[in-house]
């Protein structure tokens, strides 16, 4: 018997996956199941948010201050690419329509500015305005598959050793050894996004 478009995004969402994943939160669960997401779509966002977990408690462990709002960073990665429910074209290539229209969706459904911004965001690090809540969604969305971008690691380095008075040296020589630990079981998230459809 052949799997369902339901089928296959209930796998994406609800299958432990190896080594496991942790789910989505269940309002964005819901929110996926509720708007026929690509199931390859949900694989990636939860390997995604599977990361930003481990990146935002790190964070938090070690930097008590400035206060990371743990919450809006993990809805953040959980939804980033929400907006290719809409233009589902940008799983399988590159383009930047999902971003706005993300954002736009997660408005239209009720979720509040703050949190919607992220689907805008998730690929505008460079912008000065850019929060470190910002900052770690994106990188979340780059070490999930163990891919390096240095300005953006620069970025959050910058950001947390100004907030902290330590040098930007000792941060990044920190993050360097939590990047190399994430990006270690990059091929095992990646085999998960890929067993999952691109188009429902």
């Amino acid at each position: 018997m052949t799997a369902t478009p339901t089928d296959s995004l209930s796998r994406a969402l609800d299958s432990p996956g190896e080594p496991a994943l942790r789910p989505l939160p269940p309002v964005v669960a819901e929110l996926l199941r509720s708007l026929g997401a690509p199931p390859r779509l949900a694989a990636h966002l939860r390997a995604v948010h599977d990361v930003a977990v481990e990146l935002v408690d790190w964070v938090r462990d070690r930097y008590p201050e400035p206060a990371v709002d743990r919450d809006g960073v993990l809805f953040g990665a959980a939804t980033h690419d929400v907006g290719k429910t809409l233009h589902p074209e940008e799983l399988a290539r590159p383009g930047s329509a999902h971003e706005e229209t993300g954002r736009d969706l997660l408005l239209s459904r009720g979720f509040a500015p703050a949190l919607a911004r992220f689907a805008a965001t998730h690929a505008r690090w460079d912008d000065p305005a850019v929060t470190i809540e910002d900052l770690l969604v994106s990188t979340a969305d780059k070490v999930w598959k163990d891919k390096r971008v240095p300005d953006l690691e620069d970025r959050l380095v910058r950001a947390l050793a100004g907030a902290t008075g330590r040098e930007p040296w000792e941060e990044y020589l920190a993050l360097d050894d939590l990047f190399t630990r994430l990006g270690s079981d990059a091929g095992h998230r990646l085999a998960f996004q890929s067993a999952f459809p691109v188009y429902a």
